[in-house]
């Protein structure tokens, strides 16, 4: 496989694609009953967990110890992250500009990290945008479903490398030992299939016939019968992304992990700048990065926006138990929340702002040639 760049798509592939659009969006009920959960959980965590671990001024004091130069790397660590994150989307869509691409996704990192069931309006926010920069349903979804598979991969991987790490650097425990040979055979697998899936149509769809018996016999077990169509969904992702993968593959998986790193780097930065404020207690480098790769797999519980509660509940009590002193865990945890979710945010209401008047300009300019 090689990576290298792909020129970008003609204006009359957007006009020929056949590709069905962005998935319809939730139900007014189901956005409440989501809305309700998700401020459930937050209350739970931040208001009735929280409290009872740490203290709020505690935690707060030690933010305010912090020096000058750990703000300023925490501000330089901040940025770099939203300069990243725009890299995966842009290597799995060929001929998307940097520019286009920062505009679509702090957009839609604003709306599916804000609004309960964000995700489905973040899709069709991105499948709107992305065809107004000249890219029809074929490429955006390829993008969609490359970037989510590969984001996958490096969540679950992270945690197999932490634990790697660990046994480097001696840290690592006998258990934490035969963790990381079941994960990474687990990943080895993972890979291997997914290699098959790319190899050919009639492998993809065998994979995925596979996949029905077992998703069938599974759901038989709790007198069920469901059928799910594995092969036909395999083989149209394969059908709809295999060209970009095959190019690209390197670089969307640089890009990636480089995308998590960053995440990662603010937390440490934060972490190392609460420490040297006088807080007390040391957490090393490969003890955090544990830390946060196996908080991240809480992301997976679809019960609020951005893993919001869940993921920092998981991540407090994973730095405490690796040494960190509660308040300094509580505040780290707040530290890296804010710099990690609140610039974007603020972000992608500026972007959704500039690209609504931008096709409201162009709107008027063609308004304009027509008359």
């Amino acid at each position: 496989m090689t990576d290298h760049d792909d020129p970008p798509p003609a204006p009359s592939q957007a006009a020929d694609d056949t590709t069905p659009p962005a998935p319809a969006r939730p139900s007014r009920g189901r956005q409440v009953v989501a809305a309700l959960v998700t401020l459930a959980v937050l209350v739970i965590v931040f208001l009735g967990i929280f409290p009872k671990f740490a203290s709020y001024k505690d935690a707060w004091a030690s933010i305010q110890e912090m020096s000058t130069e750990s703000l300023v790397l925490l501000a330089v660590a901040t940025v770099v992250n939203i300069l990243v994150y725009v890299l995966p989307y842009q290597a799995a869509l060929p001929g998307l500009a940097y520019g286009p691409a920062f505009v679509v996704r702090q957009t839609s990192f604003m709306i599916s990290n804000t609004i309960p069931l964000g995700g489905a309006f973040g899709l069709g926010v991105q499948y709107a945008m992305l065809s107004g920069y000249g890219f029809g349903p074929a490429p955006t979804t390829a993008a969609i479903g490359i970037t989510s598979v590969w984001n996958l991969f490096v969540t679950l991987g992270l945690p197999v490398l932490a634990l790697l790490g660990l046994a480097v650097s001696g840290e690592a425990t006998g258990h934490s030992v035969w963790i990381t040979a079941l994960g990474l055979v687990g990943i080895g697998v993972m890979v291997a299939l997914f290699a098959l899936v790319l190899r050919s149509e009639e492998t993809a769809r065998k994979i995925g016939k596979l996949g029905n018996r077992i998703v069938h016999r599974s759901v038989r077990l709790v007198h069920r019968d469901v059928e799910p169509h594995l092969d036909d969904e395999i083989v149209r992702f394969r059908t709809s992304t295999v060209d970009v993968i095959r190019a690209r593959w390197l670089r969307i998986s640089l890009t990636s992990v480089l995308q998590q790193l960053a995440q990662f780097a603010v937390l440490y930065v934060a972490l190392v700048g609460l420490d040297t404020s006088g807080s007390g207690g040391t957490v090393s480098l490969a003890e955090a990065f544990s830390a946060f790769a196996f908080s991240r797999l809480a992301s997976f519980i679809p019960v609020t926006p951005g893993g919001l509660g869940t993921v920092d509940a998981a991540l407090v009590a994973l730095l405490t138990a690796a040494g960190a002193p509660k308040d300094v865990a509580l505040a780290a945890d707040m530290v890296w929340r804010a710099c990690t979710l609140f610039p974007q945010v603020f972000l992608g209401i500026g972007t959704f702002v500039f690209w609504r008047q931008q096709q409201s300009r162009e709107k008027r300019a063609e308004a304009a040639q027509t008359t």
